[in-house]
């Protein structure tokens, strides 16, 4: 009998031991095929030709989306240098840093998001960030989700949108890209509550808050389908056209605004060239001319 019992407890601990060792998957994401295409120890490097609309004109510039996975802490949420020395505190996301490059007038705007979204565990981005930079300053602003919130913190050079902190319970509008990229059916239908781009917060100089909006998903022709988003009180409409099969690359996106006065101001962004690459590995002079292979 007390054989049987150490035979039973011995089983169950190792069950629970690989229960706790393994990640729980979200629904939807194959791990044999996730794995294939983003445990490669390269990155998706997407460029794009955008028509970036401000101060009521169009502006031709260049987008990049890269796509990579990588070992994020959950404790510090921050990017961890030892994951095998910190498996308790390991979290496997997928991590987009956007940035956009134009010009209005004499001067240059440059913007930048990272959004790091967890690949296994059914919880929202862990943390979101976004700058612009321009001749006139620069603006910073940081979400970091805990306790069931997200907290916010904005910096700014103008007087109105100052240093702030705030609470927001809400899904991040940014966050689509990733849930695209993981399986497209990870992303919400209906009616939802989102927080706004932190890019377009920051152009249209509009308070950060939850909004009501509604979420589309649908094929369009050939491989191709998009996520569209609209939202009732704030003019604003996002469209994301991307591969209907894995692993689901993002073809480009429009963004609509109508402003309070009626006009109306549209980005468009078309993808021109994409690659897979540890780009970090290329940092030397040498290395400069894969920029034109870019298009960049």
């Amino acid at each position: 009998m007390i054989k049987n019992r150490m035979v039973f407890c011995l089983g169950l601990g190792l069950l629970l031991m690989l229960f706790s060792c393994s990640p729980s998957s979200r629904d939807g994401v194959d791990e044999n095929q996730f794995a294939g295409y983003w445990y490669q120890g390269k990155a998706e490097i997407n460029v794009f030709d955008l028509q970036q609309s401000r101060y009521g004109e169009v502006r031709p510039g260049k987008a990049v989306m890269i796509f990579v996975t990588e070992d994020f802490s959950k404790r510090k949420q921050v990017k961890l240098d030892d994951p095998k020395g910190n498996a308790s505190d390991a979290q496997k996301v997928m991590k987009l840093n956007m940035t956009r490059d134009f010009v209005t007038g004499i001067y240059p705007y440059h913007t930048m998001l990272s959004v790091f979204t967890p690949v296994y565990e059914e919880s929202f981005s862990p943390k979101i960030t976004a700058s612009v930079t321009e001749w006139c300053g620069q603006s910073f602003t940081q979400l970091n989700f805990k306790n069931g919130t997200y907290q916010i913190k904005q910096f700014s050079y103008f007087e109105s949108e100052g240093d702030s902190e705030a609470k927001v319970n809400a899904m991040p509008e940014d966050e689509l890209f990733n849930l695209i990229r993981l399986n497209p059916e990870l992303v919400p239908t209906g009616s939802q509550l989102l927080l706004p781009s932190l890019i377009f917060q920051r152009f249209a100089h509009t308070p950060l808050k939850a909004e009501n909006a509604s979420i589309a998903r649908r094929d369009l022709a050939s491989n191709q389908s998009e996520v569209v988003v609209e939202y009732s009180n704030i003019g604003r409409r996002l469209s994301i056209r991307f591969e209907k099969f894995f692993p689901h690359e993002i073809l480009g996106f429009e963004e609509s605004w109508t402003r309070e006065d009626g006009k109306k101001e549209t980005t468009t962004a078309t993808r021109t060239h994409m690659k897979l690459t540890d780009y970090w590995n290329q940092n030397g002079t040498m290395s400069e001319p894969l920029r034109k292979e870019l298009g960049l």
